[in-house]
Protein backbone atom coordinates (compact mmCIF):
# COMPACT_ATOMS: atom_id res chain seq x y z
CA UNK A 1 0.00 0.00 0.00
CA UNK A 2 1.68 3.12 -1.04
CA UNK A 3 0.76 5.94 0.58
CA UNK A 4 1.43 9.80 -0.44
CA UNK A 5 1.79 11.96 2.88
CA UNK A 6 0.36 15.31 2.61
CA UNK A 7 2.54 17.13 5.75
CA UNK A 8 5.94 16.42 7.44
CA UNK A 9 5.79 15.14 11.48
CA UNK A 10 8.55 17.35 12.89
CA UNK A 11 6.62 19.87 14.19
CA UNK A 12 5.73 22.11 17.03
CA UNK A 13 2.13 22.22 18.80
CA UNK A 14 1.08 25.27 17.13
CA UNK A 15 2.35 24.27 13.55
CA UNK A 16 0.56 20.69 14.49
CA UNK A 17 -2.65 22.70 15.74
CA UNK A 18 -2.10 24.73 12.13
CA UNK A 19 -2.52 21.33 10.22
CA UNK A 20 -5.35 19.87 11.95
CA UNK A 21 -7.30 23.28 11.61
CA UNK A 22 -6.63 22.86 7.60
CA UNK A 23 -7.11 19.11 7.49
CA UNK A 24 -10.61 19.31 9.41
CA UNK A 25 -11.84 21.03 6.30
CA UNK A 26 -11.22 18.37 4.02
CA UNK A 27 -13.30 15.40 6.66
CA UNK A 28 -15.85 14.34 4.75
CA UNK A 29 -18.93 13.04 7.32
CA UNK A 30 -21.21 11.58 4.71
CA UNK A 31 -20.56 7.70 3.27
CA UNK A 32 -18.54 8.02 0.17
CA UNK A 33 -17.56 4.59 -0.80
CA UNK A 34 -18.50 1.71 -2.80
CA UNK A 35 -19.71 -1.92 -1.69
CA UNK A 36 -20.37 -4.51 -0.76
CA UNK A 37 -17.00 -4.19 1.65
CA UNK A 38 -14.59 -6.79 1.08
CA UNK A 39 -12.07 -6.19 3.80
CA UNK A 40 -11.94 -4.23 7.26
CA UNK A 41 -8.87 -3.19 8.92
CA UNK A 42 -7.72 -2.61 12.58
CA UNK A 43 -4.77 -0.40 13.93
CA UNK A 44 -3.74 0.18 16.83
CA UNK A 45 -0.60 1.77 18.80
CA UNK A 46 1.88 0.02 21.51
CA UNK A 47 5.37 1.73 22.48
CA UNK A 48 8.52 0.22 23.79
CA UNK A 49 11.15 1.38 26.01
CA UNK A 50 9.33 4.35 27.75
CA UNK A 51 7.54 5.51 25.01
CA UNK A 52 10.57 6.02 23.25
CA UNK A 53 9.61 3.54 20.11
CA UNK A 54 6.23 3.56 18.70
CA UNK A 55 4.63 -0.36 17.79
CA UNK A 56 2.02 0.30 15.13
CA UNK A 57 -0.03 -2.69 14.25
CA UNK A 58 -2.51 -3.20 11.21
CA UNK A 59 -5.04 -6.19 10.82
CA UNK A 60 -6.26 -7.33 7.99
CA UNK A 61 -10.13 -9.48 7.79
CA UNK A 62 -12.44 -10.23 5.52
CA UNK A 63 -15.63 -9.35 5.73
CA UNK A 64 -18.65 -9.93 6.97
CA UNK A 65 -16.39 -13.12 8.44
CA UNK A 66 -14.21 -11.21 10.02
CA UNK A 67 -11.30 -13.83 9.50
CA UNK A 68 -7.97 -12.59 9.50
CA UNK A 69 -6.02 -12.10 6.13
CA UNK A 70 -3.09 -10.27 6.75
CA UNK A 71 -1.10 -8.17 9.43
CA UNK A 72 1.71 -6.05 10.07
CA UNK A 73 4.76 -4.37 12.41
CA UNK A 74 5.83 -1.08 12.28
CA UNK A 75 8.88 0.43 14.51
CA UNK A 76 9.99 3.53 14.71
CA UNK A 77 11.66 6.32 17.03
CA UNK A 78 8.72 8.63 18.44
CA UNK A 79 9.36 11.95 17.32
CA UNK A 80 6.47 13.67 19.16
CA UNK A 81 5.49 13.90 22.75
CA UNK A 82 2.40 12.83 24.43
CA UNK A 83 -0.20 15.49 24.25
CA UNK A 84 -3.80 15.41 24.66
CA UNK A 85 -5.12 16.47 21.27
CA UNK A 86 -2.81 15.85 18.96
CA UNK A 87 -1.99 12.07 19.75
CA UNK A 88 -2.02 11.59 15.80
CA UNK A 89 1.02 13.28 15.46
CA UNK A 90 3.16 10.73 17.72
CA UNK A 91 1.12 7.70 16.38
CA UNK A 92 0.27 7.95 12.80
CA UNK A 93 3.63 8.02 11.96
CA UNK A 94 4.67 4.36 12.29
CA UNK A 95 0.99 3.82 11.35
CA UNK A 96 1.59 4.77 7.79
CA UNK A 97 4.63 2.46 7.85
CA UNK A 98 2.43 -0.56 9.03
CA UNK A 99 0.23 0.00 6.32
CA UNK A 100 2.56 0.31 3.53
CA UNK A 101 3.61 -3.48 4.10
CA UNK A 102 0.32 -4.71 3.09
CA UNK A 103 -1.22 -5.79 0.36
CA UNK A 104 -4.66 -6.29 0.58
CA UNK A 105 -5.94 -3.12 0.21
CA UNK A 106 -9.22 -2.37 3.38
CA UNK A 107 -12.31 -1.16 2.34
CA UNK A 108 -12.80 0.92 6.01
CA UNK A 109 -10.28 1.23 8.87
CA UNK A 110 -11.50 1.13 12.01
CA UNK A 111 -8.60 3.16 13.95
CA UNK A 112 -8.17 3.27 18.14
CA UNK A 113 -9.01 6.67 19.12
CA UNK A 114 -11.37 9.47 18.30
CA UNK A 115 -12.61 10.13 14.60
CA UNK A 116 -14.28 13.94 14.62
CA UNK A 117 -15.38 13.47 18.61
CA UNK A 118 -12.04 15.80 19.41
CA UNK A 119 -12.14 19.36 20.01
CA UNK A 120 -10.73 20.20 16.58
CA UNK A 121 -12.50 17.59 14.70
CA UNK A 122 -9.62 16.32 13.79
CA UNK A 123 -8.66 12.69 16.08
CA UNK A 124 -6.28 10.31 14.33
CA UNK A 125 -8.94 8.43 12.46
CA UNK A 126 -9.78 11.60 10.76
CA UNK A 127 -6.48 12.51 10.26
CA UNK A 128 -5.72 9.04 8.92
CA UNK A 129 -8.45 9.21 6.61
CA UNK A 130 -8.00 12.04 4.90
CA UNK A 131 -3.89 11.44 4.55
CA UNK A 132 -4.85 7.70 3.02
CA UNK A 133 -8.10 9.36 1.26
CA UNK A 134 -10.01 6.57 2.81
CA UNK A 135 -12.97 5.84 4.68
CA UNK A 136 -12.38 5.73 8.50
CA UNK A 137 -14.48 5.07 11.90
CA UNK A 138 -12.64 6.38 14.93
CA UNK A 139 -13.76 3.54 17.73
CA UNK A 140 -11.97 4.91 21.58
CA UNK A 141 -12.04 3.09 24.51
CA UNK A 142 -12.27 6.51 26.66
CA UNK A 143 -14.13 9.40 26.70
CA UNK A 144 -12.60 12.71 25.30
CA UNK A 145 -15.53 15.19 24.65
CA UNK A 146 -18.92 15.89 24.91
CA UNK A 147 -22.06 15.12 26.74
CA UNK A 148 -24.41 12.39 26.30
CA UNK A 149 -27.10 10.54 27.97
CA UNK A 150 -27.01 7.73 29.95
CA UNK A 151 -26.71 4.22 27.55
CA UNK A 152 -28.86 1.32 28.26
CA UNK A 153 -27.43 -1.83 28.79
CA UNK A 154 -28.19 -4.12 25.83
CA UNK A 155 -25.92 -4.39 23.14
CA UNK A 156 -26.34 -1.90 20.30
CA UNK A 157 -28.11 0.54 22.29
CA UNK A 158 -26.36 4.46 21.96
CA UNK A 159 -26.68 7.72 22.73
CA UNK A 160 -25.80 11.10 20.89
CA UNK A 161 -22.06 12.81 21.54
CA UNK A 162 -22.94 16.50 21.96
CA UNK A 163 -20.44 19.30 21.95
CA UNK A 164 -21.47 22.36 21.00
CA UNK A 165 -24.76 21.47 20.05
CA UNK A 166 -22.90 19.50 17.76
CA UNK A 167 -23.53 15.41 16.90
CA UNK A 168 -19.98 14.24 17.11
CA UNK A 169 -20.41 10.64 17.88
CA UNK A 170 -22.46 8.13 19.42
CA UNK A 171 -21.99 6.22 23.28
CA UNK A 172 -22.08 2.76 21.67
CA UNK A 173 -22.95 -0.63 23.92
CA UNK A 174 -20.99 -2.89 21.77
CA UNK A 175 -21.63 -5.48 24.31
CA UNK A 176 -24.59 -6.39 26.86
CA UNK A 177 -23.58 -4.96 30.37
CA UNK A 178 -20.33 -3.61 29.68
CA UNK A 179 -18.62 -0.11 29.01
CA UNK A 180 -19.64 1.35 25.76
CA UNK A 181 -17.11 2.72 23.11
CA UNK A 182 -17.09 6.33 21.99
CA UNK A 183 -17.40 5.74 17.67
CA UNK A 184 -17.31 8.52 15.62
CA UNK A 185 -16.87 9.31 11.68
CA UNK A 186 -13.25 9.48 10.79
CA UNK A 187 -13.59 10.48 6.41
CA UNK A 188 -15.88 9.10 4.36
CA UNK A 189 -18.25 7.33 6.11
CA UNK A 190 -21.57 8.61 8.34
CA UNK A 191 -21.82 8.12 12.35
CA UNK A 192 -25.28 5.81 11.42
CA UNK A 193 -23.31 3.54 9.05
CA UNK A 194 -20.04 4.09 11.00
CA UNK A 195 -22.26 2.56 14.06
CA UNK A 196 -23.47 -0.06 11.80
CA UNK A 197 -20.28 -1.04 10.68
CA UNK A 198 -18.33 -1.37 14.08
CA UNK A 199 -21.43 -3.63 15.48
CA UNK A 200 -20.94 -5.68 12.61
CA UNK A 201 -17.33 -6.42 13.69
CA UNK A 202 -18.18 -6.72 16.77
CA UNK A 203 -19.75 -10.20 17.64
CA UNK A 204 -18.82 -11.25 20.90
CA UNK A 205 -16.36 -8.86 22.50
CA UNK A 206 -16.28 -5.03 23.76
CA UNK A 207 -13.61 -4.16 20.68
CA UNK A 208 -14.28 -4.96 16.52
CA UNK A 209 -12.20 -8.13 16.27
CA UNK A 210 -10.34 -5.44 14.06
CA UNK A 211 -9.01 -3.24 16.96
CA UNK A 212 -8.83 -6.24 18.48
CA UNK A 213 -6.33 -8.18 17.01
CA UNK A 214 -4.52 -4.96 16.49
CA UNK A 215 -4.39 -3.93 19.95
CA UNK A 216 -2.97 -7.73 20.48
CA UNK A 217 -0.30 -7.09 18.15
CA UNK A 218 0.52 -3.41 18.86
CA UNK A 219 0.91 -4.88 22.85
CA UNK A 220 2.69 -8.38 21.73
CA UNK A 221 0.80 -10.13 23.47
Amino acid sequence: MKIKQRHGWDLSTSEAKAIQEELRTYVITEDKFEEPIKYVAGVDMGFEENGKISRAAVAVLSFPDLRLQEQSIAKRETSFPYIPGFLSFREIPAVIDALEKINKIPDIILCDGQGIAHPRRMGIASHLGVILDMPTIGVAKSWLIGDYKEVSQAKGSWQPLIHNNETIGAVLRTRSNVKPLYVSSGHRISLPTAIDYVLRCTPKYRLPETTRIADKLASNR
